[in-house]
């Protein structure tokens, strides 16, 4: 069994954030102090299976016009049990307000987030990496 929880109702402890990015690869350079930042400035979901967390996903927002959706990461263990699209579900009901609702993601997901009414645009993403640069 599952226990889905925003971060206003239960508190997602950086450290199991790390774990689990570190788990599947994702942002090995990221510092739990700056996770704990990042958890100041989002709407967070997290998903446990006891007490180990085996999802997460957050919301960045204006809180009016745009709201983008992040790292969305659920445990190789857990995965294809229907958990990303509930975290998906309860995230976009807390934002339902907000006119367009955006993400990244890899090909391999466009039939994922399609079925969650998410539509690829031809629009160019571009980054700019400000870590290191002076």
């Amino acid at each position: 069994m599952y226990t889905y929880k925003l971060q206003q109702e239960q508190l997602i402890c950086a450290e199991k954030i790390k774990k689990l990015y570190d788990s599947i690869g994702w942002w090995p350079e990221r510092k739990e102090v700056d996770i704990e930042k990042m958890l100041k400035n989002s709407i967070a979901i997290g998903v446990w299976k006891e007490n180990e967390l085996v999802g997460f996903a957050r919301v960045v927002s204006d809180g009016v016009f745009r709201a983008y959706i992040e790292g969305v990461v659920i445990h190789e263990s857990v995965r294809n049990k229907g958990i990303g699209e509930k975290m998906l579900t309860m995230l976009l009901r807390e934002i339902s307000h907000i006119d367009i609702v955006s993400l990244f993601c890899g090909e391999k997901l466009i039939k994922f987030y399609g079925e969650q009414q998410f539509q690829a645009t031809k629009q160019i993403v571009m980054h700019r990496n400000q870590i290191g640069k002076e």
